[in-house]
């Protein structure tokens, strides 16, 4: 069974892969990582560490940018909200260019054009300046990870995907928790200049690995064409709804919300009829969407990027308004989830591996649930331990789900169809993530305002944090509109545990030639 597994996609792996995939076959029946593949993981979170860092850790870093450059918090905010819209905005070109260019000289351009923008933004001598050489860095940033995906699921093959995808996963979940640390220690011990600069010497670190390690890889040629009716309308579709939700948290009924998701969703409509006709392949393969357990994971993708980092955003917010700690405290508090996270990874890839993840993900995702219920009861005095022990068995349950949901993702599909299938899951995780960050945002500021109305026109103004005499006062109530957000966040796990329940229930192994063949 093993073996017929395999001929369909010897045809379309390089040799130097295949021989890897058979030794490691061989001995032990695909149970264990080679050294090609772990030489090969290590380039990708080497370049996937800086991309993800780079998406949280000029948060803590938005008042001092806001009081050097004199501009209002409505302007300086463009500095995160630039480069996620320049992230949304690539990812879909990301699948041709590797079909077009090859995977390894993609790699190295992006690494490249992520290093040149965050030179030029810690150089930055205005705000207009940093933001726009915030978007060059997303440019870069956009295509790092859904290439570095592409290589692992490449040269692991699907017998492995489980496993693979989880070494990917550690920078993924630790990056949001590590990146407001590292930027309240650079921005109180140093200028945030180095917030972009500390980028630099591990980008060329990634750079040299990436020359001497990734294998040189087959562009298309000419032969592959660019569908540009699909970029005209899936990018911009795509930046103008994240513009719309970036702009739902200040302006909940303002044409600024509702105009560019309007214009954007016909644009992403106009996409997929345009998909469904052309003979050019798209810069996003519809017909993915026809396999159930793409599907399934694309959903269970959607839903729990959303409830994930619109927590993350939400609780930072709890440990620095309702109980007065720093930016840098509230970033070191949310250390436990990564711990969590990077502790059972492995051990969900090798489940994975062997019983699929419709047996691991939904448990993943019910711990998660259970964790979040304590946060629904939040109150100005919750022990602290009790808040780390939850987020720690948040952070497991992360673990159990993510990569396992991505790994089943690409279960099913053929090798040819890997690239694209990886540009669609990684623009369904960022989009997922924006919508969560936007709802949670809008749920906060309304619940705040229901609760203790002279603090939310504090947080108007920009404050990030209230007089300890009025603190004091209002933080039972805060503590309140804290908790009712949250069950929110729950809510959206659960509706993610839905779709999870459709994921593969088996293993690679046992799905045989005519699976793969029928797809």
């Amino acid at each position: 069974m093993h073996k017929i597994h395999e001929e369909p996609l010897s045809t379309t792996i390089e040799p130097a892969q295949s021989d890897d995939q058979t030794a490691d076959s061989q001995s032990g029946g695909g149970k264990v990582l080679d050294p090609h593949i772990k030489r090969l993981a290590t380039v990708v979170v080497l370049g996937a560490i800086m991309s993800i860092l780079d998406t949280t850790i000029v948060v803590v870093a938005i008042n001092t940018l806001s009081k050097d450059f004199r501009a209002p918090l409505s302007t300086i905010q463009w500095v995160s909200t630039g480069y996620l819209l320049a992230l949304a905005t690539v990812i879909p070109l990301s699948g041709w260019a590797v079909e077009r260019f090859g995977a390894k000289r993609m790699w190295i351009l992006s690494l490249t054009l992520f290093m040149l923008g965050s030179v030029a933004s810690g150089a930055a001598h205005s705000a207009t300046e940093l933001i726009v050489f915030r978007v060059l860095q997303g440019v870069g940033g956009g295509l790092i990870m859904p290439i570095g995906q592409t290589i692992l699921a490449e040269a692991a093959g699907p017998q492995r995907m489980g496993r693979v995808m989880s070494v990917l996963g550690v920078p993924m979940l630790l990056g949001p928790v590590l990146g407001p640390v590292i930027g309240g220690l650079i921005v109180d011990s140093t200028s945030w200049r180095w917030i972009f600069y500390v980028n630099i010497p591990i980008g060329i670190v990634a750079i040299i690995a990436a020359v001497k390690i990734l294998p040189a890889g087959r562009g298309g040629g000419a032969a592959h064409k660019l569908d540009v009716l699909s970029l005209v309308l899936l990018s911009p579709g795509l930046a103008a709804v994240v513009y719309g939700l970036a702009e739902l948290g200040q302006n909940a009924n303002s044409t600024h919300v509702v105009v560019p998701i309007a214009i954007g969703i016909a644009l992403i409509a106009g996409f997929i009829i345009h998909a469904g006709r052309s003979k050019i392949p798209p810069l996003i393969e519809i017909r993915l969407f026809l396999d159930r357990s793409f599907t399934a994971a694309a959903l269970t993708t959607f839903a729990f990027g959303a409830a994930l980092f619109g927590a993350m955003f939400v609780l930072p917010l709890y440990y620095q308004i309702d109980r007065g700690q720093s930016a840098l405290v509230a970033g070191a508090m949310m250390a436990p989830q990564g711990i969590g996270a990077a502790l059972v990874m492995p051990l969900a890839g090798r489940i994975t591996d062997r019983r699929g993840a419709g047996r691991v993900v939904p448990f993943g995702l019910v711990l998660v649930i259970f964790a979040t219920i304590i946060y629904t009861q939040l109150s100005a005095h919750t022990s602290y331990v009790e808040l780390g022990g939850a987020l720690f068995l948040r952070g497991m349950g992360f673990g159990f789900a993510m990569m396992p949901t991505m790994a089943a993702a690409y279960q099913t599909l053929r090798h040819d169809q890997v690239p694209r299938a990886s540009t669609a899951i990684n623009i369904v995780q960022r989009v997922g993530g924006s919508v969560g960050t936007a709802l949670l945002a809008v749920v906060l500021e309304r619940q705040i305002v229901a609760q203790v109305p002279s603090a939310a026109a504090a947080m108007a103004s920009g404050a990030t944090s209230l007089p300890a005499a009025v603190r004091v006062r209002v933080a039972p109530a805060l503590a309140t509109g804290f908790g009712h957000t949250f069950w929110w966040a729950m809510g959206l796990t659960v509706v993610a545990l839905l779709p999870s329940l459709f994921l593969p229930r088996r293993p690679q192994s046992e799905i045989g030639a005519v699976d793969l063949v029928e797809i």
